[in-house]
């Protein structure tokens, strides 16, 4: 399998990324994955990188980005906090992803059974995991506040990790000018994804490409 290279980076879409880390996970849950030489990747890799897209996701064990959508060495940037939450650091590294090393497309990755999503909804306070999960607390309000404090526990939290999920990717464009910029430019795409624990499957949701391409085209239809 070959290595990314600037070319093919360039030649790329936010759309054309998406569909590579979307067949990528069907490789992954088929058992099918490419081979690849990891140790030449290495080299090829070792003076710069060119990866597609950036995928911000839990630290859990059970969730390496890499793995579940099939990519090798340099393909992709991968960012992990419990939770899959966003701060400032995180903004950064996503700014510099897309506007610096020509990323195209925003990954936010939820997954099924999500412990950080579990202690927020049980309004676990410990140390430093306090304040992290106290950014999963809009999440639990809006469940809450649509009826699901009344659901089992399971699917209350599984409801609250999708619902993380959204409120992370809109906090994205609300809080980074530069990526606000790339995305209307239709540079940069975003996506959310729920990873299943019990499948290996991402069901991706609310896809995002091309802003300013679509406003045209409605306008035009209009007239």
């Amino acid at each position: 399998m070959r290595t990314q290279t600037k070319e093919i980076q360039q030649s790329l879409t936010p759309e054309k990324a998406f569909d590579i880390l979307r067949d990528g996970n069907q490789r992954f849950i088929s058992n099918l994955r490419l081979n690849r030489n990891l140790l030449q990747q290495v080299n090829e890799t070792s003076d710069g990188q060119h990866p597609f897209a950036i995928v911000l996701s839990c630290i859990d064990s059970r969730t390496s980005a890499e793995l579940i959508f099939d990519q090798g060495l340099g393909d992709i940037f991968s960012v992990r906090v419990a939770g899959n939450v966003l701060n400032e650091d995180i903004l950064g590294s996503m700014e510099f992803a897309c506007q610096v090393a020509g990323a195209k497309l925003i990954v936010v990755l939820g997954h099924t059974r999500c412990g950080a999503v579990k202690g927020a909804c049980s309004h676990v306070q410990l140390g430093h995991l306090t304040g992290l999960l106290g950014k999963i607390g809009p999440a639990v309000y809006e469940v809450e506040r649509m009826g699901g404090a009344d659901l089992p526990e399971a699917e209350r939290v599984e409801r609250v990790a999708l619902e993380n999920t959204r409120h992370q990717m809109r906090a994205i464009l609300d809080r980074s000018p530069i990526l606000e910029h790339l995305f209307n430019e239709g540079k940069v795409g975003i996506v959310g994804g729920m990873y299943s624990v019990e499948t290996g499957e991402v069901t991706f949701f609310d896809h995002q490409f091309h802003p300013r391409a679509e406003a045209t085209e409605t306008a035009a239809a209009a007239r």
